[in-house]
């Protein structure tokens, strides 16, 4: 009985003293060197928690995949000289394909820019003068064969 009160007055100080419990050793820290890509629609607003799929150079299977930050912007550490390619799709229709290039020390090549060639106004009167195109080229076609029709009935 006595062992027994002991026991629990020295498990109650025990439990009361302060310390560390290491149960699962884990560390951070935060490495320079990652390779940031920005996503925005052509107005300028951030493609907010778009679906992003990194691909190595010459892989099969995807490096990495994620989402975009609220701001759009999208981090990554290669881990090899090339290549990469970084797709950001808003699953709504807009699709961004960015290609990386990684030289041997691991950092960019170069200030990379993809996508948005075009501004809004330029597409719009890209599409209308294709329409027309189009349409003039199958109204050309169809007097074209109306004169041959002509000419071979006289």
């Amino acid at each position: 009985m006595r062992y027994k009160m002991l026991t629990m007055y020295l498990c109650a100080i025990i439990s009361l003293l302060p310390f560390q419990a290491y149960a699962h050793g884990v560390k951070g820290k935060v490495d320079a060197g990652g390779v940031v890509v920005s996503a925005e629609y052509d107005d300028g607003e951030p493609m907010s928690y778009a679906r992003v799929k990194i691909s190595a150079p010459a892989a099969k299977l995807s490096f990495q995949s994620g989402r975009t930050d609220r701001n759009g912007r999208f981090c990554f550490f290669p881990d090899m000289p090339g290549e990469w390619k970084v797709v950001v799709d808003d699953e709504m229709g807009h699709r961004l394909e960015v290609p990386v290039t990684v030289d041997k020390a691991m950092e960019l090549k170069a200030d990379e820019q993809a996508g948005g060639y075009l501004s809004k106004y330029e597409g719009a009167l890209m599409g209308i003068c294709i329409i027309f195109g189009i349409f003039g080229s199958l109204l050309g076609w169809r007097g074209f064969r109306k004169a041959k029709g002509e000419n071979s009935r006289k």
